[in-house]
């Protein structure tokens, strides 16, 4: 019978080397009013990061350099939102040993004080459903996550247990509620269970049931939130176009109650689709790491995604082309900012999805059409 250490809280292509080539949550309260008569408030602005991976060489780097090392020239924009959220793509912990029971190729550890990294983005919400989180086994992943409840940090998608990987975490912004679901297809040896830590693993499949108990925690935790984020660290690590299961895996999380579906764990970024008005994110591809660049599939480019919610509905994304240099993100300029956002408009183009780039504020604007929303508000009434 395998033995666990004790918790500290209770609640493709391989591409990885140095890069420079070329669920905690708070008591529930009564739902206020509907989302649409809070329209007339201020849009609450979300910003939503790809992998964020500070193991390694990362690591190593921060050992010297200052907790903002990694973030670049971006943090201006990421300190101009009001909720950051960003998939964690490592364990931050100074404990444990490389994971060992099933094969494993990568293991990604930071520092414990590299927290510090994530404070100095102001980064309220990470998503630890992925296929890193327990690269250095369980006790590792119970100490990150005490650090992060003790930041102030919402996470989701890894506890203890079933019940606390599956767990709805939420966070109060300007009144109001976001919450959070997060799970991942990826490493099923890492499944939690009743009585057992590990992640939120759901596949992708309609007809599996643990897909089908994802849809109805959906439905059930809806209406406890104001603006239902669900973080899907799903499939392979290549392709700029997703899978038809996960089109249809999509829709199904937004009808069942979903305002914005994040998806992430491709290496790449790929088109995003507006489903009855709800932004879907297939993949926000890598923002921060220290992996080598494929020179066709660019896992160096990504984007920061930055949108203004209105109620329950997003009015579009704005997106800030970025680069990875050096073990840390930058914002992209000239030719390259050219080149990444002509391929995010390519790739939008069979969702339907309009795109056009702000030449004075250099971000490409993703959305629908004002008319297109304005029918969404009237049927949402």
């Amino acid at each position: 019978m395998k033995s666990l250490p004790a918790p500290a809280v209770i609640s493709g292509k391989p591409v990885e080397s140095i890069s420079d080539i070329g669920g905690n949550s708070r008591p529930d309260r009564q739902p206020g009013p509907s989302a649409f008569e809070e329209t007339k408030e201020k849009p609450l602005q979300l910003l939503l990061l790809g992998d964020c991976m500070f193991g390694r060489q990362v690591n190593e780097v921060l050992e010297n350099a200052p907790p903002e090392y990694p973030w670049g020239d971006t943090l201006p924009i990421l300190h101009s939102a009001d909720w950051r959220l960003c998939n964690l793509e490592c364990v931050i912990s100074d404990r444990g040993m490389p994971w060992s029971a099933s094969p494993k190729v990568f293991h990604f550890r930071s520092a414990a004080k590299n927290i510090a990294v994530l404070e100095a983005a102001r980064i309220n919400g990470v998503s630890l459903a992925n296929n890193h989180v327990l690269d250095y086994g369980y006790d590792a992943m119970f100490e990150m996550l005490g650090i992060l409840d003790r930041a102030g940090i919402t996470h989701s998608g890894a506890g203890a247990n079933y019940a606390q990987a599956s767990q709805l975490a939420t966070a109060e912004v300007s009144g109001r509620k976001i919450g959070l679901f997060a799970f991942t297809d990826n490493e099923p040896d890492w499944e939690a269970a009743a009585d057992w830590p590990g992640v939120f693993y759901v596949p992708t499949d309609l007809k599996d049931s643990r897909a089908a108990k994802l849809l109805d925690i959906i439905r059930e935790r809806r209406e406890a939130v104001d603006f239902l984020i669900v973080s899907a660290h799903w499939g392979s690590n290549w392709g700029y176009s997703p899978p038809q299961e996960h089109v249809v895996f999509a829709h199904a999380l937004i009808d069942a109650g979903a305002d914005l579906v994040f998806g992430h764990s491709c290496h790449v970024f790929r088109g995003i689709e507006f489903y009855k008005g709800r932004p879907i994110l297939y993949s926000a591809g890598n923002f921060v790491d220290d992996y080598a660049v494929d020179r066709i599939e660019r896992n160096d480019q990504s984007f920061i995604y930055l949108m203004d919610t209105e109620g329950r509905l997003s009015r579009g994304v704005r997106l800030y082309p970025t680069l990875i240099r050096r073990c840390r993100a930058s914002r992209a300029e000239g030719v390259h900012a050219v080149g990444i956002t002509d391929k995010m408009k390519e790739l939008c183009k069979p969702f339907h999805t309009s795109a056009s780039w702000n030449q004075a504020q250099q971000y490409l604007e993703i959305g629908y059409s004002t008319r297109d929303y304005e029918k969404q508000m009237r049927a949402a009434r």
